[in-house]
């Protein structure tokens, strides 16, 4: 089973309602079993959202306001979801808060980026499954 962060096969479950539709992604995923999660849509935060980063570990709006719960509780959600399954990898979102798995952004919301993972992607790896961002993907 391959877990796939939703918005890569067109979920609007972006913070800004859009999605980051990948069709090579699709493509790939054609005749594989895999499940799609979005934990910050499940999370209790709604879509669209605002927009957040992290910033010395906490998850903050650019006006301060912590989701660091609402983040923990979407991802608990999806690891509950997915503990009968055999998740081989997962393909995550590049940057996101969430699911970035490379680089996230500084905190400062300026559009830096920086060395880091999203609280999603950690989880993941804390469970040993491996994370693979789309973009390090050859489709």
């Amino acid at each position: 089973m391959i877990l796939v962060s939703a918005c890569l096969i067109g979920e609007n479950c972006k913070y800004n309602g859009g999605n980051n539709l990948n069709e090579k992604l699709i493509e790939f995923l054609k005749n594989k079993e895999y499940i799609s999660v979005c934990p910050e849509a499940i999370s209790g935060l709604g879509t669209p959202r605002d927009a957040v980063e992290i910033v010395k570990g906490e998850v903050l709006t650019k006006e301060g306001i912590s989701c660091t719960k609402e983040f923990e509780i979407g991802i608990n959600k999806v690891l509950k979801e997915i503990e009968d399954y055999k998740i081989y990898y997962a393909v995550l979102q590049s940057r996101s808060p969430s699911c970035g798995v490379n680089k996230i952004y500084d905190g400062s919301f300026s559009g830096v980026l920086i060395k880091g993972k999203g609280k999603f992607a950690q989880a993941l790896e804390n469970k040993n499954i491996k994370t693979i961002d789309i973009e390090d993907m050859t489709l």
